[in-house]
């Protein structure tokens, strides 16, 4: 996995990039930075579910875009997300994890934790539609 393919997913999905979810190339681990601005709960100052959700969507996706080496960003069919306990404000990181993976659809578990990977703050599970061998030859771009 390099350096490389992760910058060029990164620039086919702009939300991803906008939450500045980084990765490390050595152990797969995806983080999103903590910023004031992904607050949702100012009480509790609490990282916004839908800022995580996004994050462990993006993931999945990059992740497939890296490991299954699609030219094009991997489309979501479904991906549901539980919500296990709050995120604090801090750093948050993510492992991805095919579980199956077809010939036209992949699909992606994501765990979510910030400072204990055995205390996950949500867990994603997601299909995901990938490029197909015929849709890479009849696709003009490719």
């Amino acid at each position: 996995m390099t350096h490389e393919r992760f910058q060029s997913a990164l620039q086919r999905i702009p939300y991803a990039a906008y939450l500045g979810i980084c990765l490390d190339s050595d152990s797969g681990i995806f983080t999103l930075p903590f910023r004031d601005d992904l607050v949702g709960n100012m009480h509790l100052r609490a990282v916004h579910g839908g800022a995580i959700g996004g994050f462990l969507e993006n993931a999945a996706m990059i992740w497939l875009s890296i490991t299954e080496d699609q030219q094009r960003v991997p489309k979501p069919v479904d991906f549901s997300l539980d919500f296990l306990r709050s995120a604090q404000a801090r750093d948050s990181h993510a492992h991805c994890e095919v579980l199956r993976k077809g010939r036209r659809v992949a699909q992606v578990q994501v765990r979510c934790w910030q400072d204990d990977p055995q205390r996950p703050v949500s867990v994603g599970r997601g299909h995901f539609l990938l490029e197909s061998d015929v849709d890479s030859a009849s696709d003009p771009a490719t």
